[in-house]
C-alpha cells in the first residue's frame, strides 16, 4: 500500500509560474510514489471571497485545467472539489467540538487572512465565523483521508502542526489510534518572484500565467527589473544584483547558459533588453508542451468537468470510510 499525500489550492483563477514551480511540479513528481488526493478548496475560498462568487465555477475549471496541463494525471491522483465531498463538513463539525479556541487563533494563516478580510470596505474589524473555523476545516481536509504527508513550504509547517495536534487530541479523548499524525513534506522546489521583484501574484499584476501565450509572456518578461546600476548597454553588469531577470535565468537556464549570461553581463557584452528577449524565449520553450495541453482543456471544458466529478466521487468513497469510522468511535446514532 502506498502512503497517502493530501494537498489543495483555493480556486482563484488561472495559475501562474509561481504555482507551477512552487507547488504543481512537485505534486506531479509525488503522484508516482504516493496515493495522492488533490483538492480544489472552494469552501476555503468563501472565507474571504464570500461576496465574489460569480467566477467561482470558472475559476475551478481554470485551476484544474492548469493542473492537468502541468502533468497531474487523474489515473494516478484523485482530483476533487471540496464542496462535492460533503463528508469534509461533517468531519469539520466533529473536530470543531474538540479544538480549543486558542489553538485556532494562533494559526498564522488565519491571522494573515483576517487582515485581508478586515481591509474589505465596510467590514470594519470583524472576522466572519467561517474564517475563524478555517484552520479546523483545513485539518478536516487532511484527516478525512488519513494522509501520511502534506507537501508544504517551510512557511506552512504550522498548518500541519495544528493538524497533528487535533489528531492527537481526538485520539486521546476517544481512546483510539485511528487518526494518523501527518508529517509535513517540505517542497524541494524553485521559488520565483514576480516581475517587479515582489511575491508573484495575480492581484499584484506581476505574474506570468501558465496559460499565457508566447507573445504575452515575451512582453511581460521585458518589464522585468534588472540591474538598476546599469544605464548603458555596455556598462559592466552585476548579475547578483539583478533583481529579477538573472534569478529567472537560474531557474530556466542550463548551467552553461547561466554561466554565459553571467560572464557576458559582467563584461558589458550583454544588454538587459537582449537578455530579457532571450529569457522570454527560454521560458516559452520550457512551457510549450504544457501550454499546448492547456489549450486543449480550455477548448474542452466538458472533459475537465468529467474529471472533476469522477474524482470527487472517488474521493467520497474514501471519505465515507473515514466518516463511518469516526461516527462509530464517537458513538453517534
Amino acid at each position: 500500500m502506498k502512503q497517502r499525500i493530501m494537498s489543495g489550492m483555493r480556486p482563484t483563477g488561472k495559475l501562474h509560474l509561481g504555482h507551477y514551480l512552487g507547488v504543481i511540479d512537485n505534486w506531479v513528481k509525488l503522484q508516482d510514489e504516493y496515493e495522492c488526493f488533490y483538492q480544489i478548496a472552494d469552501w476555503h475560498a468563501l472565507t474571504t471571497k464570500y461576496d465574489s462568487t460569480s467566477d467561482l465555477k470558472q475559476n475551478i475549471i481554470d485551476v484544474v485545467s492548469d493542473w492537468l496541463a502541468a502533468g497531474l494525471d487523474p489515473e494516478k491522483s484523485t482530483i476533487y472539489v471540496q464542496s462535492l465531498v460533503p463528508e469534509t463538513a461533517e468531519l469539520h463539525i466533529y473536530l470543531s467540538m474538540i479544538t480549543p479556541q486558542n489553538w485556532v487563533e494562533r494559526d498564522p494563516t488565519l491571522k494573515d487572512m483576517a487582515k485581508i478580510l478586515k481591509s474589505k470596505e465596510g467590514f470594519g474589524t470583524q472576522v466572519n465565523y467561517g474564517l475563524m473555523g478555517y484552520p479546523v476545516l483545513m485539518t478536516a481536509d487532511i484527516l478525512l483521508f488519513n494522509a501520511d504527508f502534506v507537501p508544504v513550504g517551510i512557511d506552512q509547517v504550522a498548518h500541519v502542526e495544528l493538524t497533528r495536534d487535533i489528531a492527537r487530541r481526538f485520539n486521546f479523548i476517544y481512546k483510539t489510534d485511528f487518526f494518523k499524525e501527518p508529517q509535513p513534506k517540505l517542497n524541494n522546489c524553485s521559488l520565483i518572484c514576480g516581475l517587479d521583484g515582489n511575491k508573484m501574484g495575480k492581484s499584484f499584476h506581476n505574474d506570468i500565467k501558465i496559460s499565457d501565450t508566447d507573445e504575452v509572456t515575451a512582453k511581460k518578461v521585458m518589464t522585468a527589473i534588472t540591474d538598476r546600476s546599469r544605464i548603458r548597454k555596455d556598462d559592466l553588469g552585476h548579475p547578483d544584483e539583478c533583481e529579477v531577470a538573472f534569478k529567472y535565468w537560474k531557474i530556466f537556464g542550463t548551467e552553461e547558459e547561466i554561466a554565459a549570461v553571467r560572464e557576458e553581463c559582467e563584461k558589458g557584452l550583454r544588454g538587459c533588453a537582449q537578455c530579457k528577449r532571450e529569457l522570454g524565449a527560454k521560458i516559452n520553450a520550457r512551457m510549450a508542451d504544457i501550454r499546448e495541453k492547456r489549450r486543449y482543456f480550455e477548448a474542452h471544458p466538458e472533459v475537465v468537468d468529467k474529471i472533476i466529478r469522477e474524482g470527487s466521487e472517488k474521493a467520497r468513497v474514501e471519505a465515507k470510510k473515514t466518516i463511518d469510522k469516526v461516527r462509530n468511535i464517537i458513538g453517534m446514532y
